[in-house]
Formats: structure tokens, C-alpha cells, sequence
């Protein structure tokens, strides 16, 4: 069946399969997910299992620093609505947003409003061109929708809040205090994440720790050697765990159900959403260049914050949430509900569902 809807990405990560999937209930064949095995970042690669998907080739160029897809140009080309990464170093997307615009076809261009060193990036004057050739834009919050139309007031600007789970998998699973204990980071464990700050701060807490309390790292990355061989060292087997990465719904569920905070090191991702969504709330390094999804944070009521790379700053918050630990457990329920209204799945689709409908 010929694809009529298209999103045409670097790649499909896992986290990603709720939200195809959403849209595939939808529409059916007509969709479909194009997008290579392996990203920039070679941590982050495709999971091939995702609903809709179509493998095409990605040729990385000068030190990954470019990209030229191939294997789609038909599809993409052809195609009723194409949604398409709003990152200029994707080549083979410019040449698509120029075809497409002779032959006026909608192109949809979905992505961060701004480059992550900001919107006075040298880098966002390529942006802006993109921009220009698309049809309209898809950022990830309201705040970025709201700048960006503030600064290009001529642009057809929609927001999908960034999100992993359906409304109905948002949900606190435990309560009982004797069993929420740990702290938890979820993510890659990469030098921007800061995992190993975390790991010493958690070492220099743990005398001062009630000895249920352990650390949990979900996620994979080059940093991991790095802490596995820190944990050796300090004999913190038994109180440091290192899952690799896992995916698996049910699985996070349980880790989260055992935490009382997560932590987020280095700077703000998807994971806050993840977390509230399960009621968990978060500890961020304050002064971070974050993603947008830190607006969903709120201070003493989601969230606490702690000095940017300051390791004595991250034991004592670390230190402080225990002793406040039945005020947080409090809050659990209203950190999850204000995350299931705001970044569930379903929010998330149906912005790309109304563009696909306004063909």
C-alpha cells in the first residue's frame, strides 16, 4: 500500500514505538516510520521492531559530524504529508524540503525550536532557513511553541509534549513507605549526563544513609566501565545497581515503584516525564544547559534542585530528601496526575493525527 503519511527520521529509538504506534492505529498502512539503524550518538540506535517502521541507509560524514539518508527519496518525495527532523545537518533533508516545496507538497518539520547552545546560536541561521521552507513546525513544549512564534511570528508553530507512556500507564504503583527507598537515574550514561557525580555524591551521603537505601543506574553508555570499576573500588556491590538499558514497561514500573527521587546529574531529558508520570519526583542540577522538557519541573512541589557540579551540594539535597522523606511520599499522587495531563502519549499524537487530518 502506498505510504501517504511519512515521518523520516535519523533513527527510531525505542522510547518512540507508543507514540508510531499511535499514529499507526490511525491510519493504518498508509504510515510509516522511515529511519536508519544508528544515530549521531552511536549509543542511540533503532529499534526495528517498532510499529510502521522502514529501514533506510544513513551515511555519516566528517567524523559524524553530517548525514545523507538514502533509500527513501521515492517515498518521501511522493508522499501526502512528511514529517521530517528540523536538523540541518541531515543534507539529504534539505534537498526533500526543496523538492517538496517546488512540488507543493506539505512538509512538516519536527524538532527542538532552538539549538541546545540557544536560540542566538550562529548554528540557528541554518535553522531558520529550514524553517522557512516548511509548512509548519512541531516542537516539543508549549514554552518552545511560544518563543519560537514570538520570534517568527509568521510561522504555523504546533507543540507535542514529549512523552513515553498513555495516560493510563502513568500511574503510582506503590505507596507503602517501608518500601520506597531508592534513588534512581534513568538514561544514557554519558560524560553530559554526569552519572559518576551522582556516584560520589550517593558514596559520600551513604554513612549518613539508612542502610535500605541504594542507588539504581538504568541506562547504558561509555560511562559505564568508568562507574562499575568506581563501585569495585569503593565496595558498593551491594549498594549500587547497574541494570543496562531496558525498555520494558513493567520493568521500569518496578524501579520506579522502590524509588523516592530521581536524579538528574547533568542536564534535564525526557526521563523528568518518565519519572513524574510514576509520581517520582526529581533532583536537577540547577544551572544546566536543559532540555525543554525542564519546564515541566516545579520547585519544592516536583522537584528539588542542587549546585551545578557541586558535589557537596548533591550529598547534602541527597541527605535532605530522606529527612523529609514522608512530606515527598505526600505528593506522589498530584506529581503524577499533573504529569498525565500534560505529557502522556495521547497529548503527544494527536498533535501529529490533527496535521495529518488538516492535509
Amino acid at each position: 500500500m502506498k505510504k501517504e503519511y511519512i515521518i523520516l527520521q535519523t533513527v527510531a529509538p525505542d522510547y518512540r514505538s507508543k507514540l508510531y504506534y499511535y499514529i499507526k492505529q490511525e491510519f493504518g498502512e498508509a504510515f510509516a516510520v522511515y529511519a536508519g539503524l544508528e544515530y549521531f550518538e552511536t549509543t542511540v540506535k533503532t529499534d526495528q521492531s517498532i510499529s510502521g517502521f522502514k529501514q533506510i541507509k544513513n551515511h555519516f560524514l566528517f567524523n559524524r559530524t553530517f548525514l545523507i539518508q538514502t533509500g527513501m527519496w521515492k517515498d518521501v518525495i511522493k508522499c501526502k504529508i512528511l514529517v521530517m527532523e528540523m536538523n540541518p545537518r541531515i543534507i539529504s533533508n534539505w534537498i526533500t524540503l526543496i523538492v517538496r516545496k517546488f512540488l507543493n507538497k506539505k512538509t512538516i518539520l519536527w524538532g527542538h525550536a532552538w539549538p541546545r547552545s540557544g536560540s542566538q546560536s550562529k548554528t540557528d541561521k541554518l535553522r531558520k532557513i529550514m524553517r522557512g521552507l516548511g509548512d509548519s513546525i512541531i516542537v516539543y513544549t508549549k514554552s518552545q511553541k511560544e518563543e519560537l512564534v514570538a520570534a517568527e511570528p509568521h510561522l504555523k508553530v504546533n507543540f507535542a509534549p514529549n512523552a513515553l507512556y498513555f495516560k493510563n500507564e502513568m500511574v503510582v504503583g506503590n505507596q507503602n513507605p517501608k518500601e520506597i527507598n531508592h534513588l534512581i537515574y534513568v538514561g544514557r550514561l554519558t560524560p553530559l549526563k554526569k552519572p559518576k557525580l551522582l556516584l560520589q555524591a550517593f558514596h559520600k551521603a551513604l554513612p549518613n544513609l539508612e542502610d535500605n537505601i541504594k542507588l539504581v543506574f538504568v541506562g547504558d553508555g561509555e560511562e559505564r566501565p568508568d562507574l562499575e570499576a568506581y563501585v569495585e573500588k569503593h565496595n558498593l556491590e551491594g549498594k549500587v545497581i547497574l541494570t543496562g538499558h531496558i525498555s520494558d514497561y513493567s520493568k521500569l514500573a518496578e524501579f520506579y515503584s522502590k524509588a523516592l527521587f530521581s536524579v538528574s546529574p547533568g542536564y534535564i531529558g525526557l526521563s523528568v516525564t518518565q519519572s513524574f508520570g510514576f509520581g517520582v519526583p526529581m533532583l536537577v542540577s540547577k544551572t544546566e544547559n536543559h532540555s525543554p522538557e525542564i519546564e515541566a519541573v516545579i520547585k519544592n512541589e516536583n522537584a528539588l534542585f542542587f549546585e551545578t557540579d557541586n558535589l557537596e551540594s548533591l550529598k547534602n539535597k541527597i541527605l535532605g530528601i530522606y529527612q523529609n522523606k514522608q512530606s515527598w511520599m505526600q505528593k506522589r499522587e498530584d506529581i503524577s496526575n499533573y504529569c498525565k495531563e500534560k505529557y502522556s502519549i495521547n497529548a503527544m499524537g494527536n498533535t501529529f493525527i490533527k496535521l495529518f487530518r488538516e492535509q
